[in-house]
């Protein structure tokens, strides 16, 4: 009604007027409209008509306060109408989902949230932060399962990529065996559309509830990298929308430059908005076996052989954990075992090993009508390994169920509070000349006999990653992830504490250091620009151009902490976008 007796052009004035009025008027002010309200209500009956203007008032003024803000967030280049129409929310629940992770160890609060409908949203948004006169950073969030905030921001909008409605459902092309997909898509969500015509990606991550693109922005693996390598291996084509707000295609073909930067590129050059991800015919289901180790020669020497395997005579998924307690292998990651037959690790030989066991995992992948032959490979490629004999597990189930185990050991999580916890994990490449010095020195030394998670270890073979990715691996043929996945509890116990977890990480990390090792993190988390550098070596050069071509403000990401937006001078730094303990109270960015 107001738009249609004043017009639109008048009222964006009038918005425009209050904008300026916003930057001084805290929201503290409209509290005494409802306290006011609310006293009337509560102590005079005969008054409650007025009781009713006052909130009305107060919900006005809010709603005009949250617009303002929404504008102090973009400047004046886009009109409130707008505003509106992109989907911009300060609403609180918005607002402090935004700011926590799954890492659970810091928190920022956004100005802002964006829930785009589509890629058109997200390029407009960004193009106005591009454009404005005093700046503001955009950093999408796909299921916030980041560790140390690098999707978080305090100085602008953060974009939410995951969401019902979102950029519509995944359109699977049988044919040309690719399935086309909204960036902010899940990965169980990419997996069921396309088992509906029998195929599915070939490269994963061991927990479907990642986004599409969040995985690419990183890498993505899991035990079938060492053939198909990394998910972003196995990408044809993506959508970007870049720092400058441009919506562009990318391929090896097409925009190469932009295509290579963004795979692994940590949401500094642009934000996946389509995926178009390599399909294979989906097997039926998995032979799932692990088998155990206390020597560590063999483990290795072992798990290398296997990643060298082609074609049939080879298993589908090679991974491995390490075992330095006797209540992890029976633990809920490991749930593979009988809790009527736990597996006691003294009844194995570890005792004359440090204490420690390793644990090979592997899976053989067969449809239901070469079911009698499966058998006999598994045995043939079983025979060549030096494992301890009476320590083969074996099961048998669905290929989807295998590849959403991680999911129903998070329900059970969930179920005893102990899901939504702090994650200090550690995630390293180590080169395959150094995995024994690692074992010697952290496996067996540092972490002594308790670890608070499970511990990965498996190799991958380099010549699966394409080195034109902004990617960072170790220079050899064979590196290993080393991925500590611990969970801080806070019960008593210090070796569990959130404090202990992390000096140790720190511990790790220096014990890597001194002894000349050369790993690289994965998922890296540094807090200045020389640690950057050192991280991407030889590669730091081309990384720093790329930012300049397709983020020159440095709008994006800047949660990762490797760029500072161009608009946070010294002089004007008034909100940063630094993360603080999660137990502080949070820092108000926006106060309201």
């Amino acid at each position: 009604m107001l738009y249609r007796l004043l017009g639109r052009k008048r009222i964006n004035k009038i918005f425009k007027v209050l904008y300026y009025l916003t930057l001084t008027l805290p929201p503290k002010d409209f509290v005494p409209f409802f306290s006011l309200s609310l006293y009337i209500y509560s102590h005079k009956p005969n008054k409650r008509k007025h009781c009713f203007i006052f909130w009305i008032m107060a919900t006005k003024l809010l709603l005009t306060f949250a617009i303002c803000r929404l504008i102090v967030t973009v400047g004046l280049t886009l009109e409130p109408t707008e505003l509106l129409r992109l989907g911009l929310t300060v609403d609180p629940f918005d607002v402090e989902s935004a700011s926590v992770d799954f890492g659970l160890m810091t928190k920022v609060e956004p100005l802002a949230v964006l829930r785009p409908s589509s890629a058109k949203d997200v390029a407009q948004l960004v193009k106005a932060a591009y454009e404005s006169s005093h700046g503001f950073t955009v950093s999408a969030r796909g299921h916030g399962h980041s560790i140390n905030g690098q999707a978080q921001t305090g100085t602008g909008v953060v974009v939410q990529m995951s969401g019902v409605g979102s950029g519509g459902k995944p359109r699977v092309w049988g044919g040309d065996m690719y399935v086309d997909v909204w960036g902010g898509e899940l990965w169980i969500d990419v997996l069921k559309s396309c088992l509906a015509y029998g195929l599915a990606p070939k490269s994963w991550t061991d927990y479907l509830y990642l986004s599409v693109g969040g995985t690419l922005s990183n890498a993505g693996i899991s035990g079938q990298a060492f053939h198909h390598g990394p998910q972003i291996s196995n990408v044809h084509e993506l959508d970007v929308v870049t720092g400058k707000g441009e919506l562009m295609t990318c391929s090896k073909e097409q925009n190469p430059e932009l295509f290579h930067a963004v795979l692994g590129g940590l949401g500094q050059f642009g934000i996946i908005t389509r995926a178009r991800i390599s399909l294979e015919p989906a097997p039926q289901r998995v032979r799932w076996i692990r088998v155990l180790y206390s020597n560590f020669s063999a483990f290795t020497k072992d798990q290398e052989y296997l990643i060298s395997l082609h074609g049939n005579q080879k298993f589908d998924y090679v991974e491995g954990f390490v075992i330095v307690d006797e209540g992890l292998i029976n633990n809920w990651r490991s749930s593979f075992f009988s809790p009527r037959n736990p597996v006691k690790i003294s009844s194995l030989g570890s005792n004359n090993n440090g204490g420690v066991l390793y644990c090979l995992e592997i899976t053989k992948n067969y449809h239901e009508s070469t079911a009698e032959t499966i058998d006999q490979e598994i045995e043939a490629l079983l025979k060549k390994l030096n494992f301890i004999p009476t320590s083969v597990f074996t099961t048998d189930l669905p290929y989807v169920d295998f590849l959403d185990r991680v999911h129903k050991a998070e329900l059970k999580l969930r179920s005893k509070g102990m899901w939504e916890v702090p994650h200090p994990w550690l995630n390293l490449f180590v080169p395959k000349s150094k995995i024994a010095d690692f074992d010697r020195g952290v496996f067996k030394g540092i972490l002594g006999n308790k670890t608070s998670g499970p511990i990965l270890i498996y190799p991958m073979n380099k010549n699966k990653w394409d080195g034109k990715s902004s990617v960072v691996t170790p220079d050899e043929d064979v590196f290993y992830l080393v991925a500590f996945l611990r969970s801080a509890l806070d019960n008593g116990e210090e070796t569990q504490s959130l404090e202990y977890l992390t000096n140790q990480n720190r511990q790790i990390l220096k014990f890597c250091a001194e002894d000349g090792m050369k790993v690289k993190q994965y998922l890296p988390h540094y807090k200045t620009q020389s640690e950057w550098k050192e991280h991407y070596g030889s590669k730091w050069d081309r990384f720093q151009r790329m930012k300049m071509k397709f983020d020159p403000r440095h709008i994006l990401a800047s949660g990762q902490n490797i760029f500072t937006p161009t608009f946070l001078s010294s002089s004007n730094m008034m909100v940063m976008d630094i993360p603080i303990p999660i137990k502080q109270k949070a820092r108000e960015s926006i106060d309201f």
